[in-house]
């Protein structure tokens, strides 16, 4: 090891030694989840009492966790959203007990229209402990890969896209984060943050590159997969370019870049001439430059969303970057850091019982006029529950829609696993097939049948005879009708086996045999950019769904041909 190295080493064990010491110190926690999730609840009411929300739902009066549930309704974003626009306009004191608001956060507007959510000092410093737990205990799996204190590629989005009336900024959250880190660690990540501010996707992922492709990179990290298979492959589409802009320390002229981020980003990109011609070479003998090209998989970490609709994306990365350690990154979104994964190779986590208090509502009985409502310390393994998550920021009994399973416990706190989304479900004939099913059951005949996809949706189509369901795929996805129809029996018999109701009403004949409606390539994603375009959001934390329950689905595509099992 050089000496620079080991300096830069020691460094490291220094930062983090505060957050070792709070992880052993959350471990402690972890072995009474309702005593600490108790004394949190009051915490945040007792601070949020005089707040007008505070006042209009009675804090002050709540001595105990019942009193609070009876204040207080399980309710979505649109409850909140009337003291959250007076939060907009100044008002902080409507619902926040805090000075200031730093920003609003936008949701990714995969759902619905956008939403925002305030960030207070508070809520990041609970974001920022999540995310220094996480990566003490990511960087303790990885120690014999080396990546300690070496550059990391991470794309975030904009930190401002526009503000409130009372000039409040309102944008990405990983944007905003990167945009205040201090210095010392800003200078670990390889990418600037205000590539997040251009809007061309094709700059922005070749901006990301150019600023990536000369240096020693440890880390790829993205929330979505899908990122890393389009940087993958726009590296490959433009590696003349990139190496020839890395042979002369410059930036092309012709990408789609606003004027203040180009005069940002020129000065500071590097000229690396060796490096050029190390990887033209490698380019030219291999005809192609992918990410393990480039960075070798031995000395690399991928950390991204496994769990959900993402198995799509994750089956390809091999293909582009090898097979490096995934990491997951754990349930988090705009409305903050819910779980804390603290092993490599599992979408489970453990849940952040420090920085909110989680109530939970059995799967089957989310429309219920009177739900069972549970806490953490009530939940068992193997369950599935709708996570209820109350902050120190204005969400109170949040219905943030997001389906989790009970997968374990760290000491006596649960682990669960991210779903998908409770509002994404198709019903023709009583099955009530869930995305859940869906990708749970794909992800089980892709290990058995090798019928490669890129991107997929399940829909209903109604048909009088027999209604059934489609599986959308691009054209040269489907290109093999003998492997199609194997791997439509396939999937069509493990949705069976996921969903009970399915298969009954498959074997009654109320529901026909799966089917594959097969669209032009490239549908997915013109379709994808359009659905962000409408409901606004981040490419980064899109989430492209896996069931579409819309009856009329069908009519708004261009579907080539129809294959039948």
């Amino acid at each position: 090891m050089s000496l620079k190295r080991f300096l830069l080493v020691r460094l490291g064990r220094l930062l983090t030694y505060p957050v070792r010491r709070q992880l052993r110190q959350f471990e402690v926690a972890c072995q009474n989840p309702e005593a600490v999730q108790t004394a949190l609840l009051l915490g945040i009411l007792r601070k949020q009492a005089d707040t007008q929300f505070g006042r209009d739902h009675k804090f002050g009066t709540v001595r105990a966790v019942a009193d609070f549930r009876a204040n207080v309704p399980v309710a979505p974003y649109e409850y909140v959203a009337p003291y959250i626009e007076k939060v907009q306009n100044g008002d902080t004191r409507a619902l926040l007990a805090d000075k200031r608001v730093l920003m609003f956060a936008l949701t990714s507007g995969t759902t619905a229209s956008r939403k925002l959510i305030p960030v207070t000092d508070a809520y990041l410093a609970a974001y920022r402990r999540g995310w220094n737990m996480w990566g003490v205990k990511m960087y303790r799996d990885n120690r014999g890969r080396r990546i300690a204190m070496r550059p990391i590629v991470q794309l975030g989005g904009d930190p401002e896209e526009f503000r409130t009336p009372a000039g409040i900024p309102c944008g990405n959250l990983s944007g905003y984060t990167a945009m205040v880190q201090k210095r010392i660690i800003k200078r670990m990540y390889a990418v600037p943050y205000v590539t997040g501010k251009i809007k061309d996707a094709r700059a922005r992922y070749y901006v990301a590159l150019r600023f990536s492709v000369g240096r020693n990179v440890s880390q790829l990290m993205a929330a979505n997969p899908s990122t890393l298979v389009q940087l993958a492959r726009t590296l490959d589409a433009e590696k003349e370019h990139l190496l020839r802009d890395l042979q002369n320390g410059t930036l092309r002229a012709d990408l789609d870049i606003p004027a203040d981020v180009r005069a940002y980003l020129e000065p500071r990109v590097s000229r690396d001439a060796p490096r050029a011609r190390e990887l033209s070479a490698v380019a030219s003998k291999m005809g192609r430059l992918y990410p393990q090209d480039v960075w070798p998989t031995d000395g690399t970490v991928i950390n991204t969303w496994t769990g959900g609709s993402m198995g799509p994306y994750l089956r390809q990365l091999p293909q582009y970057y090898g097979t490096p350690p995934v990491h997951d990154l754990g349930l988090l979104a705009s409305e903050g850091r819910f779980t804390i994964p603290l092993s490599g190779g599992t979408a489970s986590g453990v849940l952040d019982i420090w920085s909110h208090y989680f109530e939970f509502v059995p799967e089957a009985e989310m429309e219920s006029a009177r739900p069972t409502v549970l806490g953490a310390h009530e939940l068992q393994e193997g369950k599935s529950y709708f996570i209820l998550p109350t902050t120190s920021y204005g969400l109170y009994r949040y219905h943030i829609s997001d389906l989790v399973r009970v997968t374990g416990f760290y000491g006596r706190t649960p682990e669960v696993e991210f779903l998908g989304k409770g509002h994404r479900f198709a019903n023709l004939t009583g099955e009530k097939l869930s995305e859940y099913h869906v990708t749970k059951a794909f992800d089980a005949v892709a290990r058995e049948v090798p019928f490669p996809v890129t991107a997929y949706s399940v829909a209903p189509v109604w048909d009088d005879r027999q209604p059934y369901y489609a599986l959308f795929l691009e054209e040269p996805d489907a290109a093999n009708d003998s492997l199609l129809k194997r791997f439509l029996a396939a999937l069509d018999a493990r949705l069976g086996v996921e969903n009970v109701e399915y298969a009954a009403k498959r074997e009654s004949g109320r529901l026909g045999a799966l089917r594959a409606a097969v669209v032009p390539a490239g549908t997915w994603g013109a379709w994808d950019r359009a659905r962000l375009a409408q409901t606004g959001g981040s490419p980064e934390q899109y989430k492209h769904p896996c069931l579409i329950g819309d009856l009329k689905f069908r009519d708004t595509m261009t579907v080539l041909r129809e294959v039948g099992v």
